[in-house]
């Protein structure tokens, strides 16, 4: 059975069919698309049950599409990928059912939102580079039109702006694509396989390479976003639709960093090496101005969106522990990040979803006193609120140690790591003082009959992610132990790159060796 193919494309067949279909059909539609989009989430948790997680590749597909350019329809999924294909499943489940209240054309809507998640899954599962660019670049159309038509009052602005800064990162990526693919061999064993690349990962060392690595760590930087590039993220994120947001946060921040640890550590070790010093500098940045930026906002949506930066700066550091005496400990804290990260942001922008749909303000100075009003409302946005702040027991506090850990392996980097912690406390300051602000104190008789308290439907798509938060939080395991190889592969790769002379001979075997791990993965 072709299960990676079924994930990936039943969304865009249910986005076709919902085309279909009349307008004024609106149940049909919104059962549809909850369908298109159920039906690859439960097809990712039968994944993960047959995954062995101590394998590389697995659940390959692998055709040959265009011969003349050594062009392949290749399919896979290893730790690195994996967990950000069933992430992407269940996000994509709760947001479709979270957009049950959209009335304004609802059927382009959930065609333009399948469509964005056949492209997220394929950016995840596809291990030919020609395949992973098509699937990158299908996901840029459909958040376009999801921002610029249901979203906000700056919607065209925002989402004119989402369009040109990930549309110029992905023109750096093309030119680093084609790059490799001249430098990967003689004519004729030319080759998009990014297994094969990673392979042949000797060619790619030495200074020449280095405006390679840096075209493709731009088209990755600006989707993360990593300072300088993070300045579309608040905007997209306010002006977009409250499910869009979910996805923007969970899934496509993700992307990024997935790329960075797929490509550029996997491909280019030796460069990504060289290129450490400035991506610790560049996560503390991200870290300490996300934050602040963050404390600053009395929108509670933007709040959230640049703790996002915050968040992902996390993932950075964790990277940049890559090649220290704790290196699977970061790498691990990262890749965990960016699950825990799409859980919790997630179900945060839901909850803020929810105050706007009643009182259509999400200035936090218009509140106070709602946890008498909103008991469950308070109680669940208090919990995803200390998980990400980093409380121990939740899913939020287990990323960031693991990436505090991995960084602090290495000597020469230790005061961007110690300095970074600033980013913790300012964190915990700006969520307190939105539960202060919003649940505490005296109500504003303003509101006094005007808001209920969470509907059953709502709960529906906060409850899997708050559990999730706890579970993950006081069991880690299932995380940990999928990613285990990914991480163990990646670590192998960059101690062997450091150790191996620059004229190398390159390896020439198109299947990714797994060695036995060099550092066990924290548990």
């Amino acid at each position: 059975m072709p299960l990676l193919s079924l994930i990936t494309f039943v969304p865009l067949v249910g986005a076709v069919l919902i085309l279909a279909l009349k307008e004024e059909r609106k149940g049909l539609i919104r059962g549809l698309a909850l369908a298109a989009a159920g039906i690859p989430f439960l097809l990712s948790i039968y994944a993960y049950a047959g995954f062995t997680s101590s394998a590389g590749m697995q659940f390959m597909e692998n055709l040959s599409w265009i011969p003349s350019f050594n062009i392949h329809y290749k399919l896979g999924v290893d730790g690195l990928s994996l967990p950000m294909v069933l992430l992407t499943g269940l996000l994509s489940v709760i947001s479709v059912w979270a957009s049950f209240g959209i009335e304004k054309r609802i059927r382009e809507y959930f065609f333009w939102f399948l469509l964005l998640e056949t492209g997220m899954l394929g950016v995840f599962v596809s291990l030919d580079f020609f395949l992973f660019y098509v699937f990158w670049e299908i996901t840029l159309v459909p958040m376009y039109f999801l921002i610029g038509v249901w979203g906000g009052p700056q919607k065209e602005y925002a989402a004119i702006k989402f369009f040109l800064y990930t549309l110029a990162g992905s023109v750096f990526m093309l030119l680093g694509i084609l790059a490799l693919f001249f430098a990967s061999g003689d004519p004729g064993a030319r080759t998009f396989d990014m297994i094969e690349l990673s392979a042949r990962s000797p060619l790619f060392a030495g200074a020449k390479f280095w405006w390679v690595f840096l075209a493709l760590y731009v088209g990755f930087a600006v989707k993360i976003p990593a300072f300088p590039f993070h300045t579309w993220l608040p905007l997209a994120h306010v002006e977009a639709p409250t499910a869009v947001s979910v996805i923007l946060a969970g899934i496509l921040l993700k992307m990024g960093v997935y790329g960075l640890l797929r490509v550029n550590a996997a491909i280019l070790p030796d460069l990504m090496i060289k290129f450490l010093p400035v991506l610790i500098i560049i996560a503390f940045i991200n870290i300490i101005w996300g934050a602040f930026c963050a404390m600053g906002q009395r929108d509670m949506k933007r709040l959230v969106a640049y703790s996002s930066i915050n968040h992902m700066g996390y993932c950075l550091l964790g990277i940049a522990a890559i090649t220290g005496s704790y290196s699977a400990a970061g790498l691990s804290g990262a890749m965990f990040q960016m699950v825990s990260h799409g859980i919790i942001t997630g179900s945060l922008f839901l909850l803020v979803g929810i105050i706007y749909d009643r009182a259509h303000t999400r200035n936090m100075d218009e509140f106070g006193g709602l946890a008498s009003k909103m008991p469950l409302f308070a109680g669940l946005m208090t919990v995803q609120c200390m998980a990400s702040l980093g409380l121990p027991g939740l899913a939020g506090f287990v990323g960031e140690f693991l990436c505090f850990l991995g960084a602090f392996g290495r000597t020469e980097q230790r005061i961007f790591v110690a300095l970074s912690v600033i980013g913790i406390l300012v964190t915990a300051t700006f969520f307190l003082k939105l539960l202060k602000d919003v649940f505490l104190g005296e109500f504003n008789t303003k509101w006094e009959g005007r808001l209920s308290d969470v509907t059953g439907r709502e709960l529906g798509t906060l409850a899997p992610l708050v559990a999730l938060t706890v579970f993950f939080g006081v069991y880690p395991r299932p995380i940990l132990d999928a990613t285990e190889a990914a991480v163990r592969f990646l670590v192998d790769k960059t101690s062997a790159a450091a150790a191996a002379p620059a004229a190398s001979t390159p390896a020439t075997s198109a299947a990714v060796p797994l060695p036995a791990p060099a550092t066990a993965v924290p548990r």
